[in-house]
């Protein structure tokens, strides 16, 4: 049986209307899913026996299978779930000032092989559905739920390259988006790419206003193929036509995250190159501190020099920010929590 969480508002209306029903019913079911958080098809108490039956006997609405779970001394919470199929994601909630955030995996490992990320490490083995997907973001606020509070924002920079699973993902955009469901507003929402350029101008055409980040890390091409294997299918240059393709299209800003390396990509020299890169772009630049992994030689900046870093782009008229730690005390890397289950079967 399908999932009821695998289909879009558009494609359950569509499946309602081909058995003879009307499309309304599909509304009143996202209703009960997202906004009222039901637990199975019974408590759908505005639907009629006949249509509890068919969903009953045609439908599951299974959860994700919660493996384990870290809560950081910060407040963050780093959840690996099981799959059906046996393979292991990872989602994070981040507690900050402004709201809860949720990091969101897009496939199961990854092909980008970056050199710092410990989610590549064993390649991709396969992209996730869109139940896979919204069932992080539900699974989570029903936790959240226990408390009294909601997630606010959403990003997509998980395990796995989001663009790698571009259908997928616009579908999933759209039920988070939904204004009877999730209701996360668009501009709450983050989708991060390592710089797919022809779907990041692709992704210029989507309809609702979702925020873009690139991955960026390095301020030239022989240090960013060295970090990002990417970049040898699509190097700075091209990144950068397509960013401000993108931003011409939709007025948005886009994001650069830029994960700081101690004595990689931390130096004056960097900075200085980075401004070079980017002055005169409506971009906004993130630098975030290294979550350091085991299987991995980088090491964190000292946050004097992350310090003196985010002062350069500063003074240079950069729109920057440097990002607080969160989850330094569990395995909040990116796929570490992940790799490290693995690895326990491996050993078993």
């Amino acid at each position: 049986m399908n999932s009821i969480y695998n289909y879009t508002l558009e494609e359950l209306g569509e499946y309602f209307i081909s058995i003879g029903d009307k499309k309304f019913r599909a509304i009143q079911i996202f209703e009960w899913l997202y906004r009222n958080r039901v637990n199975s098809f019974d408590e759908m108490t505005n639907l009629s026996k006949k249509v509890i039956e068919h969903l009953k006997e045609n439908f599951t609405m299974e959860l994700l299978s919660l493996e384990r779970l870290q809560v950081s001394s910060d407040g963050t919470r780093k959840y690996l779930f099981k799959l059906s199929d046996g393979h292991f994601i990872e989602s994070v909630l981040m507690k900050h000032n402004y709201g809860n955030s949720i990091c969101v995996t897009s496939e199961v490992g990854c092909n980008m092989g970056c050199a710092f990320c410990a989610s590549g490490e064993l390649g991709c083995v396969r992209r996730l559905t869109l139940e896979e997907m919204v069932l992080q973001v539900l699974t989570v606020q029903k936790d959240l739920d226990k408390e009294n509070t909601r997630i606010t924002n959403v990003v997509v920079m998980g395990i796995g390259e989001p663009f790698d699973n571009y259908d997928v993902l616009l579908k999933f955009l759209t039920v988070i988006n939904y204004a009877k469901g999730l209701e996360i507003g668009a501009r709450h929402i983050t989708v991060s790419t390592c710089g797919i350029v022809p779907k990041i101008k692709e992704f210029a055409d989507f309809p609702l206003q979702i925020n873009l980040a690139l991955s960026l890390h390095a301020p030239n091409n022989k240090l960013r193929s060295e970090l990002m294997k990417i970049n040898k299918a699509y190097p700075l240059e091209d990144v950068m036509e397509a960013i401000e393709y993108y931003y011409s299209k939709t007025n948005r800003r886009v994001t650069f995250e830029y994960i700081l390396l101690h004595g990689i990509n931390d130096t004056k020299e960097c900075a200085k190159e980075l401004i070079k890169l980017i002055r005169g772009m409506n971009v906004y630049v993130n630098l975030i501190p290294y979550n350091e992994v085991s299987t991995k030689p980088f090491k964190t900046t000292p946050h004097v020099l992350a310090e003196e870093f985010f002062s350069i782009l500063h003074k240079a008229g950069i729109n920057v920010t440097l990002r607080m730690e969160h989850g330094s005390d569990i395995d909040a890397a990116c796929g570490q929590l992940r790799a490290k289950r693995m690895r326990e079967d491996i050993n078993e």
